[in-house]
């Protein structure tokens, strides 16, 4: 049986429908538009696409959205003094710092400036924390996305053998903390980890998440395993080797099409949420 399509952009634009009517039922009951605030640091034009598409993502849903730019000689101090700036306005319920930032800026120190009711990008060390505690936060993106896409698609996660490749503080490693909240049995594979083929082999559930080209090759995943690749490189190729999965996997994500769409929404709704907790209060 050929494997089930997870199709993060026909959710994603459903999930868009769902959401603007919670905007339009903040802006009815006299509550404030939320509003997401980007920070772009530097002159990557990747880095600029990305930002536009989650500005037009607020747009299509009725958000608005508040962007930020500086240049590529920006210092720590400077951008932090922007966050601390976007912390301190009321209007604003969501703060995103598009990664990379260039070279010279303490990366971790900006993230961990924002604050935590407006990190809808699930990227400070406090918020991880909490989400891997099972308390009150907003997760990180690509993997809170991955979450709704597998729960929507209804793949049951409880007891699986879940394997994630890759361990970066915003992608892998709060995805493996989510795969365990949701009681999978998790192994995190890295660059220092050996014979990753026989990791895979063993999986139930395959995340690719390395940002490395095909890494993870096709013959190292077991028929029936759910595959899931969070990897987009030039030529629309992902993390995963796709070559006869569609005939032996159980799930699969389009690259593109599948975990990129789901980024996105996944912040957009931790926005709206954001807005709905400020609300309440």
């Amino acid at each position: 049986m050929p494997a089930q399509i997870l199709d993060g952009k026909a959710l994603a634009k459903s999930r868009e429908q769902q959401l603007a009517s919670h905007v339009d039922a903040l802006k009815q009951a006299g509550g404030s538009t939320p509003i997401l605030a980007t920070i772009l640091v530097g002159d990557d034009p990747a880095s600029a696409t990305y930002v536009q598409m989650k500005v037009n993502a607020c747009a299509r849903i009725g958000m608005q959205s508040i962007k930020v730019t500086l240049g590529q000689h920006t210092t720590t101090e400077q951008l932090l003094a922007e966050i601390d700036a976007l912390n301190s306005n009321p209007d604003v319920h969501g703060i995103l710092l598009q990664h990379p930032v260039p070279a010279q800026i303490d990366e971790r120190a900006c993230f961990d400036a924002i604050a935590l009711e407006k990190d809808v990008d699930g990227v400070t060390t406090q918020g991880f924390g909490r989400m891997a505690m099972g308390e009150q936060a907003f997760g990180s993106a690509t993997p809170a996305g991955i979450m709704h896409l597998l729960k929507h698609y209804d793949i049951d996660l409880q007891g699986k053998h879940a394997v994630v490749v890759g361990r970066s503080p915003i992608l892998g490693k709060p995805m493996a903390a989510m795969l365990l909240n949701a009681n999978a049995t998790v192994t995190i594979c890295h660059s220092r980890s050996t014979n990753i083929a026989a990791e895979i082999a063993r999986a139930d559930i395959v995340i690719g998440a390395v940002g490395k080209p095909e890494l993870i090759k096709a013959d190292w995943i077991k028929d029936g395993a759910v595959v899931v690749d969070a990897g987009y490189h030039p030529g629309g190729i992902g993390d995963i080797e796709k070559t006869g999965l569609a005939e032996r996997a159980a799930a699969i994500t389009p690259v593109p099409g599948g975990v990129g769409p789901m980024t996105i929404n996944a912040l957009i709704s931790q926005t709206v949420e954001s807005a709905q907790l400020s609300a309440r209060k």
